[in-house]
């Protein structure tokens, strides 16, 4: 699965290459897009509450774009630096919770579609996804290396909650949207207990080590 991201990263860079060298060129501040791109997706988060779930969806992949071209312009243009990283980080979990909270207050308040289950099923796909950002952060302040750990990082996240939604809103009665909430839940949830076992391994490790030592061996 992470060498087809991978794959679909690659070909989406190429088609949004012109888009990011027109910012290079015209020196637009990476922070400048990290804010443009989490009030893009804070509407869409706003559209999915509404019940606009296409709209919701369409704005969140056209905007995507956003989410990339900071880092590559920030890159590109030797303005990388640990506020950047701060700034961005945080402003991802304001969106994320945007989204989030969008589709339960959605399945909360709709009429047609009001769904307790789907209330529960998005309330801990919210907080999984928060124990995701967190497991990172706290392990990388530790030292301890977590990119590519786990089975579904933020890109792929997105990604589900916009194409899906795009391209079928609520059709068959809200059964896709429900499937691509689930997933989302259930994936969270596998990659924040991959990040904490990855975590226990790497932690452990030494501890393991000095358990291994001959009985006779001198600790330290």
């Amino acid at each position: 699965m992470r060498a087809l991201w991978d794959w679909l990263v690659a070909g989406y860079l190429r088609v949004v290459e012109p888009f990011i060298g027109f910012l290079v060129r015209h020196e637009v501040r990476p922070n400048t897009l990290t804010t443009i791109g989490t009030l893009c997706t804070c509407t869409a988060g706003i559209a999915f509450g509404a019940g606009h779930i296409r709209t919701g969806g369409w704005i969140l992949a056209v905007t995507a774009v956003f989410d990339l071209a900071d880092g590559q312009v920030a890159r590109r243009t030797n303005r990388t630096s640990l506020f950047g990283a701060f700034y961005d980080s945080t402003l991802d979990r304001i969106a994320d919770g945007f989204l989030f909270g969008g589709l339960v207050f959605f399945f909360a308040a709709d009429s047609w579609h009001r769904s307790l289950p789907m209330v529960a099923v998005g309330l801990i796909g919210m907080v999984a996804t928060f124990a995701i950002s967190y497991a990172r952060s706290r392990a990388e302040a530790l030292g301890i290396e977590m990119k590519g750990v786990g089975l579904m990082e933020r890109g792929e996240r997105v990604a589900l909650l916009a194409a899906p939604q795009a391209l079928f809103g609520l059709a068959l009665n809200g059964l896709v949207l429900r499937l691509m909430l689930s997933l989302l839940s259930a994936s969270a949830i596998v990659t924040a207990v991959q990040r904490i076992s990855h975590v226990r391994v790497v932690t452990l490790a030494p501890t393991l080590a000095a358990g291994d030592r001959p009985a006779d061996a001198p600790s330290r």
